[in-house]
């Protein structure tokens, strides 16, 4: 097939292996592919232990660490993903370790029980309200 990217021919015989950021992208762990080639350059996201680039393949059996929102998720790649499909889909292409599971859970509490103390303005702040806000800004330097 001529053009650039991989054609539907190509993509039966690669089907073994896909780039960490795209199987990252086509698993629902980020929302871009853009994004996920981030986490994997700046150290978030390790394969089998070792930090890698955005362009290492990923295959069945592999095992990855994924580093976000300050929660460490451990992960055992099943499958390659054909495409960006539905959730449902994407979940059976990786199993996440029990003690991962359980160290995520008690995250996500603590993050509910956090903002459940948060403190939240009652509304808009009024024009005085505002121009006190700007006097602040002001005076520490940010506006």
């Amino acid at each position: 097939m001529s053009g650039r990217g991989r054609g539907v021919a190509d993509q039966d015989v690669a089907s073994d292996a896909l780039r960490i950021d795209r199987w990252l992208w086509c698993a629902r762990w980020f929302k871009t592919r853009g994004l996920a080639a981030l986490a994997v350059t700046g150290g978030r996201v390790h394969l089998n232990g070792q930090r890698v680039k955005p362009a290492r393949a990923v295959k069945p059996g592999d095992r990855l660490q994924i580093s976000q929102d300050g929660c460490e998720r451990e992960l055992a790649v099943l499958g390659i993903p054909e495409r960006r499909g539905p959730a449902a889909e994407a979940r059976r292409c990786y199993a996440e370790s029990e003690a991962s599971a359980a160290r995520f859970a008690a995250w996500q509490e603590s993050q509910r029980l956090q903002a459940l103390g948060a403190v939240r303005p009652g509304g808009r702040p009024d024009k005085k309200q505002r121009r006190d806000l700007l006097a602040f800004a002001r005076v520490q330097g940010r506006r």
